[in-house]
């Protein structure tokens, strides 16, 4: 690592001319650029280890399958415990809602129910389900979830999640 320090090198005086006989002097500061190396070991073993974060794999498995007959399937990381579900969903520009919910949700504020899908694998890596989510889904299947609700990991734990998005499409 180096970083370039200026130093003067000398002075110059140019003479300027007044509106009478007398000549006065502009002094000029000359300087050179002059190059410093600096020893980079030294701070890199007294800065204390960075820790990286644990991370949680997330497939979203779209609602409808493709021209192919397979379910398309998006995937993203996302830093654990750090994050909703919905804010993931959104932040990646993955659909969410049908069509009642696009126009009727709530923002992700755990009011409306329309920020439905389903856990396929890796629930263990979610927080558990709220009260909200006890309300709006007791009359689902167990392994649907609120993406509002939905805390992806704790801070402390990595794997993969598996997310069928709007489950209510499935037949």
């Amino acid at each position: 690592m180096a970083t370039i320090n200026f130093v003067p090198v000398s002075m110059r005086r140019r003479p300027e001319f007044s509106s009478g006989n007398e000549k006065t002097f502009r002094s000029s500061l000359i300087l050179k650029k002059r190059l410093v190396k600096v020893a980079a070991a030294s701070s890199l073993e007294s800065s204390p280890p960075v820790m990286e974060k644990p991370e949680i794999e997330l497939e979203f498995i779209a609602p409808k399958a493709g021209s192919d007959g397979k379910y398309p399937v998006d995937r993203v990381k996302a830093i654990s415990g750090e994050k909703l579900l919905r804010n993931i969903m959104s932040e990646n520009k993955l659909e969410l809602y049908a069509a009642y919910g696009k126009v009727m949700n709530c923002g992700g504020g755990g009011s409306c129910g329309t920020c439905i899908v389903e856990i396929l694998d890796g629930k263990d890596l979610l927080n558990e389900k709220t009260n909200t989510e006890l309300r709006y889904l007791k009359k689902k299947a167990e392994s649907w979830r609120l993406a509002c609700q939905t805390i992806v990991g704790n801070k402390e734990n990595s794997g993969k999640v598996v997310v069928q998005r709007l489950p209510q499409w499935k037949k």
